[in-house]
């Protein structure tokens, strides 16, 4: 860690990459210091940018290092690299960060954090991958708490970003284009534990594979809270509440419940937070339910992992998957767990889902989304099995195959079910 003074200060910076977070940094930064903007998808004069000698360089998340335009200035200048979570915690060391990562369950777990907080009247903002740049919060005091969700492209060049709480909720093979190894991406991840000091909390699930591998290889300064025991059925009752009861959200409600008990949170207001949490749009979302048929959309799954602890959950599924494959995902899910699922498979790339699917389950295969939705419409009006079935749209890809982002699929989503099947 460099010293206490905020080193962010009439200084000469390039802010790399004009999206949302680039532009917050730039407008952050403006008043203080003189500012180059640089963006892949405008015209600029290269060779002027590249000839100016920069104090710090703060690139945006979407920004790769190794496949950008100016690759090879950002390497050669690789120390001034930071980014708008080192300028964000330059200008609030005091106040208390809880910072959740993870591959699967970050949205959710903050969200459930920061409901939490505010109805126990804490000024709480939540930033970072999920909602408002970090930068971008205005009015605040040294009692404002910060739940962040930060991802590995977040914390690979962040140098100076520490969290008083940290989360690390799984880890499973994602992003391997651009971290090109899982022991790079696990690294990237674990940024957030290794710049802590004794006196913060790291709160770890030490049943996954890779976090487990990774504390016992090497040593970390702050305490560390194992996440091994499952939450006590009785409590999941009190909670009364249908969202709580997959395997996935189960293992995020433990994060949260450990925050709790550090904060000394209030039991009675906690409750009631759990019991009317709803969820997010397109994360595991019921958006219809009645005695025979539950449908949800869960469009952010984009690797197997974060459809498997779904499916475990359920019984008579009718699975919807496909989209763009990631690189090194793997289906691990065993035999016997697949006796009451049907796939079906869409999209221009589904031989690749085929070939990791068929030897587990029965399937059909589609060209689009809209065909397996009426083809789905079909199947419900012919079964007249009195027996419970759920549609569940947990595509396992990316949506970049066809559509701009997972929201813009689970909304296309919604809409055909609305339109095929009149719910």
């Amino acid at each position: 860690m460099l010293d206490n003074q905020n080193i962010f200060y009439k200084k000469k910076i390039l802010v790399y990459g004009l999206g949302k977070s680039g532009l917050s940094t730039f407008k952050f930064l403006k008043r203080d210091n003189k500012i180059t903007t640089y963006d892949d998808k405008i015209k600029f004069d290269n060779e002027k940018i590249t000839k100016i000698k920069f104090d710090y360089i703060i690139i945006s998340p979407g920004i790769d290092i190794n496949n950008c335009t100016l690759s090879k200035f950002l390497k050669n200048n690789s120390k001034k690299v930071h980014t708008d979570l080192d300028i964000f915690y330059s200008n609030h060391k005091k106040n208390n960060k809880i910072t959740i990562t993870g591959t699967n369950g970050k949205s959710t777990t903050a969200k459930i954090i920061y409901e939490v907080l505010k109805d126990q009247k804490v000024d709480v903002r939540l930033v970072g991958n999920i909602g408002n740049p970090v930068l971008s919060e205005k009015k605040i005091t040294n009692k404002t708490v910060f739940v962040i969700e930060a991802s590995s492209y977040q914390l690979e060049y962040s140098k100076l970003f520490k969290s008083n709480i940290s989360l690390i909720l799984n880890i499973s093979p994602d992003h391997l284009e651009r971290h090109k190894t899982i022991i790079k991406y696990v690294n990237a991840k674990f940024k957030l534990v290794k710049n802590q000091s004794k006196i913060d909390t790291a709160i770890l699930n030490t049943k996954n594979f890779y976090i487990k591998r990774q504390i016992k290889l090497k040593k970390f300064l702050p305490k560390i809270i194992r996440i091994e025991k499952e939450i006590d059925n009785n409590f999941i009752k009190k909670i009364d509440n249908q969202y709580f009861n997959t395997v996935g959200n189960k293992e995020n409600l433990k994060f949260v419940l450990e925050v709790a008990k550090i904060l000394k949170l209030k039991k009675d207001s906690l409750l009631k937070t759990l019991q009317k949490f709803k969820g997010l749009k397109y994360r595991q979302q019921i958006i219809f339910h009645s005695k025979n048929l539950t449908i949800i959309n869960d469009s952010k799954a984009t690797t197997f992992s974060s459809s498997v602890s779904l499916l475990k959950s359920l019984k008579n599924v009718y699975w919807i998957v496909g989209g763009q494959a990631k690189k090194g995902d793997k289906l691990l899910l065993s035999k016997k767990k697949c006796k009451n699922i049907k796939a079906y498979i869409f999209g221009i790339k589904k031989n690749i889902f085929i070939n990791k699917i068929k030897k587990l389950m029965k399937y059909e295969s589609f060209l689009d989304l809209k065909s397996v939705v009426k083809k789905l419409s079909l199947e419900i009006k012919v079964d007249k099995n009195t027996v419970h079935k759920t549609i569940l749209f947990s595509p396992s890809a990316a949506s970049f195959d066809i559509f701009k982002n997972f929201e813009e699929r689970g909304k296309y989503f919604n809409h055909l079910i609305k339109k095929y099947i009149n719910v």
